[in-house]
């Protein structure tokens, strides 16, 4: 079910945001459980791999303990954004999964920066330059890159298997604190306390000129703040199972992540083939589920149905709208909107491609969208 208008928590608000974002309302993300991935190259430096089981402890115990072993892979992330009325600056979070600088963050926390800067925790913080080599403004996910070896990291998750009530741990430079003293990141804990979440965020950066919309992530009442953005949420084995990205101003205790299941495919790409472009059809969809269809009393039982259409990209170009449902692309049956974005994936930027859709009273059409470039910050 699709939720009310979330404000992003990743930036602290330049002057050109600041009324802007005052008057939106808000809302979101965070995640938790699983099993550590293996995110190397052949040849390239060592990978992450599964972290080592931690002893067993008294809740109050690990969570001290989780935090020791993930606090050196989080980083600030601090975007200088120039415009006409001056330089802004905006401090958000990632965290490294690769021990030759590969870290993941939001999208919203890069997308109008001119300088990107990753700052490691203390006691001997680093600052290194950074450049984003992948991710998808839809997802809000980027990935960067810093020229530095031997770096900490933290494994990634399974977020399939996450539970209610299963406790998280999430941290990140809250309100932008302890960047430039060098106190490090700020640490809060909670628990899952939803799966499957539908929520929108305005965003006047986003692709669509209005906001985005989130599926599938997890709710938290582990406190995420402005600055928190892009920070791991971790579970009691030390892993990321979710990526923050909000919380609520206008409600206590609700707060919003990015489940890493959705997330690990685009950071693989972006480490195979760092910089190289990706097709891009421009929609943001929502798989179709009985819930889903009998809400908005939709003629089809599977599909992506569109929440939003990118400005300027081949679906507007082809005249596809919200509200219609992706039922095939290609030669591709949809019944999701995963099986959507994985038969873009197969495809290159300027290739035509025929997409089937049915709209709100079950009619059906056939429109050829040329797919764009997926846009980086």
């Amino acid at each position: 079910m699709i939720g009310r208008v979330l404000m992003m928590d990743g930036k602290r608000p330049g002057r050109g945001r600041r009324a802007a974002l005052a008057a939106v309302a808000a809302l979101l993300l965070a995640a938790c459980a699983g099993q550590a991935v293996d995110l190397g190259l052949s040849g390239a430096a060592a990978p992450t791999t599964a972290a080592s089981p931690l002893p067993a402890v008294t809740t109050e115990d690990r969570v001290v303990q989780v935090v020791k072993r993930v606090e050196p892979a989080v980083v600030s992330v601090i975007a200088d954004v120039v415009g006409a009325g001056g330089q802004d600056r905006a401090v958000g979070t990632g965290f490294i999964v690769r021990q030759d600088g590969v870290i993941v963050t939001n999208y919203h926390v890069v997308e109008t920066a001119s300088r990107l800067t990753v700052v490691t925790t203390p006691p001997s913080p680093r600052r290194l330059e950074a450049r984003v080599i992948g991710g998808d403004p839809d997802k809000d996910l980027a990935v960067l890159k810093v020229d530095a070896d031997g770096l900490a990291t933290v494994p990634l998750g399974d977020s399939g298997g996450l539970q209610l009530g299963e406790r998280v741990v999430a941290i990140g430079y809250a309100l932008g604190l302890g960047v430039d003293a060098g106190g490090g990141p700020s640490v809060t804990t909670g628990i899952v306390s939803a799966l499957e979440r539908t929520v929108q965020a305005a965003d006047p950066n986003a692709p669509n000129g209005q906001g985005r919309t989130y599926t599938g992530v997890i709710q938290t009442d582990a406190a995420i703040n402005p600055g928190n953005s892009g920070g791991p949420l971790v579970d009691l084995n030390g892993e990321v199972i979710g990526i923050n990205t909000a919380g609520a101003s206008q409600a206590e205790n609700i707060g919003f992540a990015i489940a890493i299941d959705d997330a690990r495919t685009i950071v693989q790409d972006a480490i195979g083939n760092p910089d190289t472009p990706q097709a891009y059809l421009g929609v943001s969809t929502q798989t179709v589920d009985e819930v889903l269809r009998v809400q908005l009393g939709l003629q089809v039982d599977h599909g992506a149905y569109v929440v939003g259409v990118s400005p300027g990209s081949g679906a507007a170009d082809a005249g596809i709208r919200a509200g219609e449902v992706i039922v095939r692309i290609g030669d591709t049956n949809v019944a999701s909107s995963d099986d959507l974005g994985a038969a873009v994936e197969t495809l290159s930027p300027g290739d035509e491609v025929e997409v089937e859709l049915v709209d709100a009273d079950g009619g059906t059409r056939t429109v050829t969208a040329t797919l764009g470039v997926r846009p980086l910050p």
